[in-house]
């Protein structure tokens, strides 16, 4: 089968055959109609929205969720969480296996991505980030301060920010060291107080009969080809949420002590399907 990675097959190498450009057909059409309708109702409404409520979003939030939810549906994913999501203000840091992960996070509980500022200029997807809400940051120290500031309002709104503090992302099936630098702005006077953070881990089990690492989209893997090997599978595989407990930022005497119990909470939550344990 080609939708898989036998004989060394990677996904940039995937020639779909033509029942697998079926199920393409099949389920693409309707989740591009899906995502691209949902975004241009969510700019409707925004316009309004915006000038209303400024950085609250009481409407907006839930189309996301909508889409991100039915997504998962078309495309036969079986979704689970176990868990509960935290009520308190502040971050949720999670593993990252790839594209599927913006859909997953967002189909349970409403969260804003925190990006690079170069993702804002990339085609397509810098577009559906500034829609949703993405808050895009510079690693440029002269701007921290303002950075910080933009965390507080955001997190004051009771936005949960997302956080993937690998850096970039794996291939499922494994935990990437986590940056410490990337707790540093918790621990500023403006946030330390009030802020919590919540570990969260994203598994993914591929198909019967796939490589294990199936929905992981890593390295220097082209979005196109592994795009079509998802939607061109037989049966689809499954994604589950693991919501860890919340932890007090002012309970950490530090970024990198905090940062090393988020990283162990994930690490742990990937369970049997963690190739180093």
């Amino acid at each position: 089968m080609n939708a898989t990675w036998q004989g060394g097959h990677e996904p940039h190498a995937f020639h779909p055959s033509k029942l697998e450009y079926l199920r393409i057909v099949r389920r693409g059409l309707p989740l591009g109609i899906l995502v691209f309708g949902g975004l241009l109702l969510l700019l409707l409404i925004r316009r309004f929205e915006r000038p209303i409520f400024g950085t609250q979003r009481p409407i907006t939030p839930h189309i996301t969720q909508f889409v991100c939810r039915n997504a998962f549906r078309i495309l036969g994913i079986r979704f689970a969480t176990t868990g509960d999501p935290m009520q308190q203000k502040g971050a949720v840091v999670a593993n990252h296996a790839g594209w599927l992960d913006i859909f997953t996070l967002n189909a349970r509980k409403r969260v804003y991505f925190v990006s690079k500022s170069e993702v804002a200029g990339w085609p397509g997807i810098g577009w559906l980030a500034r829609a949703t809400g993405t808050v895009f940051i510079n690693r440029d120290r002269k701007e921290a301060q303002s950075q910080i500031e933009v965390f507080r309002t955001r997190l004051m709104a009771g936005h949960k920010l997302l956080f993937f503090p690998e850096g970039t992302s794996s291939d499922s099936q494994r935990v990437l060291p986590f940056k410490s630098t990337l707790f540093a702005a918790f621990f500023t006077s403006d946030l330390r107080d009030f802020m919590w953070v919540q570990p969260v881990t994203i598994r993914y089990f591929a198909p019967e009969g796939c490589d294990p690492r199936f929905y992981g989209w890593w390295g220097d893997m082209e979005f196109a080809p592994h795009l079509l090997q998802t939607l061109a599978v037989r049966r689809q595989g499954q994604v589950e949420l693991v919501y860890h407990t919340p932890v007090k930022v002012s309970e950490f005497k530090g970024r990198k002590e905090l940062a090393a119990h988020c990283e162990a909470a994930v690490r742990e939550g990937l369970g049997d399907l963690n190739v180093e344990r």
